[in-house]
């Protein structure tokens, strides 16, 4: 079935997926007639939407600009029942990241709302953040930047000293939980750096970079460093607990820019403050926004904490934008869509 050029289409970007990014993108697949809003997040904390997570709470918004448009463009838009309910109009539903976690999907089935998303658009981002995360751990970077250039002290000199001085990745056991779009890439940047590079991972096949460990226990015992890749899900939840920190070698590091509740942080937190771990990296946490009473921000001298950016890079939103509008292109011309989880 083609629908043809009068579909009527809503933009809804925000501050980093900018709805004139998806129009743009859309006026290269299709002639349809675009609409722009935009939502407040990333800026804003997320709404609270009980039936999604990660989205802005703009329901009300989402609704008045969805009125008798048949397609919704957007990252963080909140697809909740309600909306669904309150737009009869709405048939495809394409959502700019890896996974439609704003989108109550038996809710669009219901309605019979195709949904649709983005998958690998942060791969490459991801990637070369978590290397910098490691690069940032290992070396204590972010902490000399603070004691020199904020508070004027040359303190972070004690860097230079046996007992301080940090890892450096030539040569350093890297262990990969996870060899996905996101560790494979990692994998064969820290090859480049001369690091030995671990892998476990159980549901890849084929040829990797690096050493394929059967077992997560043995990538532990062997690795110096440890970076997070796994997908969340029951499985893998708490996949990094007391048990397994106490696994590493004394003096580990731990980097994780994956998902907050793949590591347990009191069981970090711990870990850092008995020396088990020497320094950590987190851009994700159990909890988003880092609540002001977390342990770890106590602990600033030997973490590095970030605000979930991994995946923030222009290449990213404009990635994003043209395999969304993409999608749209096939549906308006009546073609399988690549992407389809409904």
């Amino acid at each position: 079935m083609t629908h043809g050029n009068r579909v009527r289409v809503v933009a809804a970007g925000d501050h980093f997926i900018l709805p004139s990014l998806i129009r743009e993108a859309l006026a290269r697949e299709t002639g349809c007639e675009t609409t722009e809003v935009t939502l407040g997040w990333p800026l804003e904390p997320f709404g609270p939407v009980a039936e999604v997570t990660e989205a802005s709470d703009a329901e009300d918004e989402l609704i008045a600009a969805l009125a008798g448009a048949e397609v919704l463009v957007t990252q963080m838009g909140p697809v909740t029942e309600r909306v669904l309910a309150a737009c009869p109009a709405l048939r495809l539903v394409v959502v700019c990241r890896g996974g439609p976690v704003n989108v109550n999907l038996d809710a669009a089935k219901r309605h019979d709302v195709r949904v649709c998303y983005a998958p690998g658009r942060n791969a490459a981002a991801t990637a070369e953040f978590t290397v910098g995360l490691l690069l940032s751990a290992l070396r204590r970077i972010p902490q000399a930047h603070d004691l020199l250039a904020r508070r004027g002290s040359w303190e972070g000199a004690t860097y230079y000293t046996y007992a301080h001085s940090g890892l450096e990745l030539e040569d350093l056991p890297v262990g990969l939980v996870g060899y996905g779009a996101v560790g494979s890439r990692v994998a064969r940047a820290l090859c480049a750096f001369g690091a030995r590079v671990l892998v476990h991972d159980p549901y890849v096949r084929g040829e990797i970079h690096g050493l394929r460990v059967a077992s997560l226990d043995e990538l532990l015992r062997a690795s110096r460093a440890i970076t997070l890749h796994a997908r969340l899900t029951d499985e893998t939840r708490g996949l990094l607990g007391a048990r397994e920190l106490a696994l590493l070698p004394r003096g580990a590091v731990v980097v994780n820019a994956a998902r907050g509740p793949l590591l347990d942080e009191d069981a970090l937190c711990d870990a850092l403050e008995s020396g088990q771990v020497s320094a950590a990296a987190l851009d994700t946490y159990a909890t988003e926004p880092l609540p002001a009473g977390s342990r770890l921000r106590a602990l600033t001298d030997r973490v590095v904490l970030t605000p979930h950016l991994g995946g923030a890079s222009r290449a990213v939103a404009e990635k994003a934008a043209a395999i969304a509008a993409a999608e749209v292109g096939r549906w308006v011309r009546g073609e399988p869509l690549a992407h389809c989880l409904t």
